[in-house]
């Protein structure tokens, strides 16, 4: 959701918008069939969406972290506008927490904070807390009871307006915690440090992206034994080898739209998604309330199958699509991003 502050818009990474707008879709795929009460099964359709959870916001992340890197590693004295914006996203992750459980915007808040430490620190240091911050995880599940503060059967967390519940949640046990998450963030602007107009870059990134995902894969399967739960590939609970899929799958799907866009065929036929992808806080915000609120109007909330939810997923990122066009022909970013930028610089 934090993109680069590159003025010219012809030096623009057009990949990026590109990959946060596919990021974007996939989260609103998952939240979706998670709203619509729609649970796991064999079908096809199910599956698909399965392999999106986790991994499409873990890919928001990254790109997060990337879009944090350009926008401020150049910078002098950046922390006054980094705090800022984490209060801004903050504050309206906090108003979203009240509709949505599952927010992520508070979580974007602690990140900025983190991030404008790791800015102080030399680059060698990234990928030091992208491997650190899962193996601190697994240390941490040593420690305290993953659970606490969990029902599980309605995925309610019984104590998060409270003060131990909230730390509790952000930093360790809610749906995108600090730890291990950051390790998304810090990968992201690790990717900002690397050469991304090259097309070797690109091609690197996939093959890369592809090689962690599919280690990931195997390893999860090999270590299922005697690490359990803390083995899988699912985002609850965030094992390592979840946040090793996560980064292989960010990395290559940024890979591929940086690509996409080294073609001038792809880039014409992709270039009507780039609005949308430069407008994903204020989409994100709206799949909640207008997309999530139509849903239960019409009464599908808790209620719809896995077809309804991919064909509320589709009418949504269309109408997303159209308007992030028609809005960018007048104004140069999108309402809430505009708002935080007059709010936060």
């Amino acid at each position: 959701m934090v993109q680069s502050s590159l003025s010219n818009p012809s030096a623009r990474l057009h990949g990026l918008d590109l990959a946060r707008y596919l990021a974007l879709a996939g989260m609103v795929a998952v939240n979706f069939r998670l709203a619509l009460g729609v649970e796991e099964g064999p079908s096809l359709l199910n599956q698909l969406v399965g392999l999106l959870e986790g991994r499409a916001a873990a890919t928001f992340v990254v790109l997060a972290g990337v879009g944090f890197a350009l926008a401020f590693a150049g910078r002098q004295h950046p922390t006054t506008a980094i705090l800022k914006r984490a209060t801004f996203l903050f504050i309206l992750g906090l108003i979203n927490l009240l509709i949505f459980e599952a927010d992520i915007l508070h979580f974007y808040a602690a990140y900025f904070l983190l991030g404008a430490v790791v800015l102080l620190l030399p680059p060698a240091w990234l990928p030091v807390i992208v491997i650190a911050l899962p193996l601190g995880f697994i240390g941490l599940t040593l420690l305290f009871d993953y659970d606490t503060g969990w029902d599980w059967t309605s995925l309610a967390y019984t104590d998060l307006w409270t003060v131990p519940g909230f730390l509790r949640n952000l930093m360790f046990n809610g749906w995108h915690p600090v730890v291990p998450w950051f390790a998304f963030f810090a990968c992201g602007m690790a990717i900002a440090k690397l050469q991304l107009r090259e097309r070797r870059t690109q091609a690197t990134l996939v093959v890369c992206g592809l090689a962690l995902l599919a280690a990931s894969v195997a390893l999860s399967q090999l270590t299922s034994t005697f690490l359990g739960p803390l083995s899988g590939l699912k985002p609850v609970p965030p094992g390592p080898f979840f946040i090793m899929g996560g980064c292989g799958t960010a990395m290559a799907v940024i890979g591929l739209c940086l690509l996409a866009f080294e073609s001038r065929l792809l880039s014409k036929s992709f270039s009507v998604l780039l609005p949308a992808g430069r407008q994903t806080l204020t989409l994100y915000i709206a799949h909640i309330l207008l997309g999530m609120g139509t849903l239960e109007a019409i009464g599908l909330l808790g209620a719809g199958t896995i077809e309804s939810a991919l064909l509320a997923t589709l009418t949504f990122m269309l109408i997303a699509t159209i308007f992030s066009w028609l809005w960018s022909r007048r104004f140069k970013a999108g309402p809430l991003e505009a708002l935080m930028r007059k709010l936060a610089g």
